[in-house]
């Protein structure tokens, strides 16, 4: 039996408006603190595809303030607004409305109007599906076409998180699934790119119906040359509407949008989790939907591929697939994979809740690893890769971490322990056919470490720093525990080949090393500096420990083809890496931090004992020593330290 269903097509309204224009007034919001709760608990996903004719859920995450007496009003890009009557209302499950005859789709803001105010909701964008003629197959339940400029792609794979299947000749893809994760997604092919709704590219969509239901999810491709494309990756940010951090993260973004808009070519964004904190969503109402609202706000024409973090997890859920329900509903899965020019990008999820219940208390309960489901759905995903082609892979934890100076731990992911599932040496077995450059956060540092020829692994650092601190303790000094500024890295892809770079927030590009004179760090650095409490006798003990004369080096973005040398009156110095703390972060964050501590507590946060630090001992206190530093593009960054050099916080605040 043929079934007639829809073909998506995203328009853009040009049909006059069903209510009147918007106005002042038209905007206003609740002025009461009880009128806030009108609109709470509705789900706005990013995309919504809708067949002619027919209606549009919401999901409601619990009890609403909603009643079918009050509108659904959608406004355009355009300024134009539409009523969509509610039908019903489903507590805890559906809110179901109806679209204007005249509403062709598009971007839209969602509202829930009451006399005459309007309380806002989210955004998203809705395409209208015309009819199209399918015969599925026997058992098909996820079906769909993915086109390009009207005409069906053939061979692009797409996945529900299980199976993978390819489009038809015709563009059209059928699946038989489990549905266990409630979505399909594209494995966005080479040479394409998707449309967005903001930083989101629509690469993945929900599904809502149970198994026996066939439900259709269409995708759009747009043909791009991106080959040649630049790639800036994002470490945790930890937004949460608190201590000032929107706008630190304001402030961050004119770095990021100035670098994005310096390349040449395609450029995208990669998250690398913990965008958001889970301990403030509902005290501070700062969730996935006001996260993308920060995001869209700062950034234009640039799509966001997102990794998911422990902290972009609901505590008020139950084991890690509920946990990640929100997540996977209003940013993306918590692993898939899409390519770019001619490399491959494989997203996994390597912070496992499972079995882990409710509750903040609970927030460090999870293991770090890869389920054998993911480990299962990579090994189908790389069967489809080339093995020549370089793989990108991003989690958010780390599979390893530095141990001292040189040395490193390979029990860091250590939460196996089921068949299948998969800790580092598990892991690195699995992708060892490929040329995988891996990528993760969490830290809140920065490490680079090369496993083997065909395995490297990046710890990029955090954009946000410590800036729960550096927005009211020590403000403009934006550092990470290992003393690395906050930033972002910039890899740049040519082909095959690449390049990867670090880039310092409120700094210019040379901004790659700090050093320090150890004598008047010693000098600076005493008990009294940490108000004497127990916490910081271990950084006043490090820094005495350091012999006199030493210059100490912190190059944050430093893996084995970097170089590094001192030299006093041309004669170079016997160069030594040591883990230790960064002095800057000691003395602008960690001090007032024990300094204001009660004597009994242990303040959070505080600096890090890190590798890529240098250590080199000169013959004088008052010599003249110059620093040299060479990235591993063969780019030096020089400094002449004029002795003696008093460390002065001013001279590292962000521009």
């Amino acid at each position: 039996m043929k079934l007639t269903h829809v073909l998506a097509i995203v328009a853009i309204l040009t049909a006059n408006a069903l209510s009147v224009s918007c106005d002042n007034n038209n905007t206003t919001g609740p002025e009461k603190p009880e009128d806030k709760i009108i609109a709470s608990n509705i789900s706005v996903p990013s995309q919504i595809e809708v067949e002619e004719g027919k209606t549009v859920q919401l999901i409601l995450r619990g009890k609403t303030n909603v009643k079918t007496t009050d509108v659904v009003l959608l406004r355009s890009s355009a300024n134009m607004d539409f009523n969509c009557p509610i039908l019903s209302i489903e507590e805890g499950s559906s809110l179901e409305f109806s679209l204007p005859e005249d509403l062709l789709g598009g971007n839209f803001k969602v509202y829930i109007r009451r006399d005459g105010l309007n309380y806002y909701v989210g955004q998203t964008q809705i395409s209208i599906l015309k009819a199209l003629t399918i015969e599925p197959e026997a058992g098909t339940n996820v079906y769909g076409i993915v086109e390009c400029n009207g005409k069906g792609v053939p061979g692009v794979l797409l996945s529900d998180g299980d199976i993978f299947v390819r489009t038809n000749a015709n563009g059209i893809y059928q699946m038989q699934s489990k549905k266990k994760w409630k979505y399909v997604f594209m494995v966005l092919p080479s040479g394409y790119e998707a449309p967005a709704q903001g930083v989101l590219p629509h690469i993945h969509a929900t599904l809502d119906e149970g198994t026996s239901v066939a439900e259709r999810r269409d995708f759009e491709l747009i043909k791009t040359d991106n080959d040649n494309f630049t790639l800036f990756v994002l470490g945790d940010m930890h937004l949460a509407n608190r201590t000032e951090d929107i706008k630190q993260f304001n402030e961050f973004a004119r770095t990021l949008n100035s670098c994005i808009n310096g390349v040449s070519g395609p450029s995208y964004v990669m998250t690398l989790g913990d965008m958001t904190w889970d301990l403030y969503w509902y005290s501070n109402s700062y969730e996935f939907p006001q996260y993308l609202s920060t995001m869209d706000s700062n950034f234009k024409n640039i799509s966001f591929f997102h990794t998911m973090g422990n902290h972009d997890n609901d505590m008020n859920s139950v084991g890690d697939y509920n946990k990640a329900f929100h997540y996977t509903r209003d940013i993306a899965p918590t692993f898939y994979s899409f390519n770019i020019g001619k490399i491959h990008f494989v997203v996994m999820d390597n912070i496992d809740y499972n079995d882990v219940g409710t509750g903040a208390d609970l927030r460090s309960h999870y293991k770090r690893n890869y389920t054998a489901e993911q480990m299962a759905w990579l090994v189908k995903d790389l069967s489809y890769v080339d093995k020549s082609t370089p793989v990108f892979i991003t989690s958010h934890a780390p599979v390893s971490n530095p141990s001292g100076a040189t040395g490193w731990n390979d029990n860091y992911l250590n939460g196996a322990n089921d068949a299948g599932e998969a800790n580092m040496k598990d892991f690195l077995a699995a992708v060892s056919s490929h040329n995988v450059h891996f990528l993760s956060g969490h830290t809140h540092n920065i490490f680079n470490r090369k496993h083997s020829d065909l395995f490297s692994e990046h710890n990029s650092g955090a954009v946000c720093a410590s800036w729960w601190w550096s927005g009211h303790i020590t403000p403009g000094i934006h550092l990470s525990q290992d003393g690395a500024p906050g930033g972002f890295g910039i890899w740049s892809f040519n082909g095959t080949s690449f390049t990867q770079t670090y880039r310092a927030a409120g700094h210019d590009s040379d901004y790659q090393f700090r050093a320090y004179d150890m004598n008047k760090v010693k000098e600076y650095i005493t008990s009294s500096l940490g108000g004497g409490h127990k916490d910081f006798a271990r950084f006043v003990n490090a820094v005495q420990s350091f012999p006199t004369n030493t210059i100490l080096v912190n190059v944050w973005d430093y893996d084995q083809d970097w170089k590094v040398s001192i030299s006093e009156n041309g004669h170079e110095l016997e160069l030594t890496p040591v883990a230790t703390y960064d002095p800057l972060h000691v003395v602008a964050l960690s001090a007032p931090r024990c300094k204001s501590a009660s004597a009994n507590s242990t303040p959070s946060f505080l600096t890090s004992s890190w590798c890529h630090f240098f250590q080199a001992r000169a013959s004088a206190a008052n010599s003249t020593v110059t620093i040299k530093v060479t990235d591993r593009n063969g780019k030096t960054y020089t400094e002449t330290m004029k002795r003696p050099k008093a460390l002065a916080i001013s001279d590292y605040k962000n521009k």
